[in-house]
């Protein structure tokens, strides 16, 4: 993948999972200012230029820069039906060599949350980073306190592995986080024979 210059672009039953573009920015500034309420108390505290066009440029230019060098794969949720955007989904933090894995981050605005959106979009993610990337293990963490998030990733294969202490500064204070992963050939719990 390194290098790369092709678009990457994942298709579910209802979304089409792709990288930000310049055009993208009132909708998301508009969805992330209206959900802002249900989105803050779960990521790290917003930068006081969080919604402005000149950061979300920076965002842009970021995505394509981490597409391009195989570091991570950033990708906007946007329904077929109506072109809405819904969210974001990243598989980040890539790793190549012995160790093959990324991590996954995601957010949803409000009004789109418990409808099987995020579901559809982490599930096209794995599949594409065990498929087409060839990674080996997709890791996750949330607070111990986002049940739906932890539903969330254990409904789409990724399994507790346990709890990191003080792991991210969220809503301005350092929190432990509870993380999973999700393997290609999930070897847990199996002996190999000898």
């Amino acid at each position: 993948m390194l290098g790369q210059r092709r678009r990457v672009q994942l298709e579910t039953e209802r979304l089409t999972l792709r990288p930000p573009v310049h055009a993208d920015f009132r909708a998301w500034a508009a969805l992330r200012e209206d959900s802002a309420a249900f989105l803050t108390p779960w990521e790290p505290t917003w930068a006081p230029d969080h919604l402005t066009r000149r950061a979300f440029t920076n965002r842009v230019y970021w995505a394509q820069r981490s597409v391009a060098q195989g570091t991570a794969l950033p990708l906007f949720l946007v329904r077929r039906a109506d072109q809405m955007l819904l969210g974001a989904i990243t598989l980040d933090n890539i790793r190549r060599g012995p160790a093959q894995a990324g991590t996954t981050g995601y957010w949803i605005g409000a009004p789109f949350a418990r409808h099987g959106y995020m579901r559809e979009a982490v599930q096209a993610l794995v599949h594409h980073a065990f498929t087409v990337m060839d990674l080996s293990r997709i890791e996750a963490g949330c607070l111990p306190e986002n049940t739906p998030s932890r539903r969330l990733l254990e409904s789409c294969g990724y399994k507790y592995e346990g709890v990191a202490q003080s792991y991210l500064q969220i809503a301005g204070r350092w929190r432990n986080h509870v993380l999973y992963a999700n393997l290609r050939r999930d070897r847990r719990g199996r002996a190999e024979a000898g």
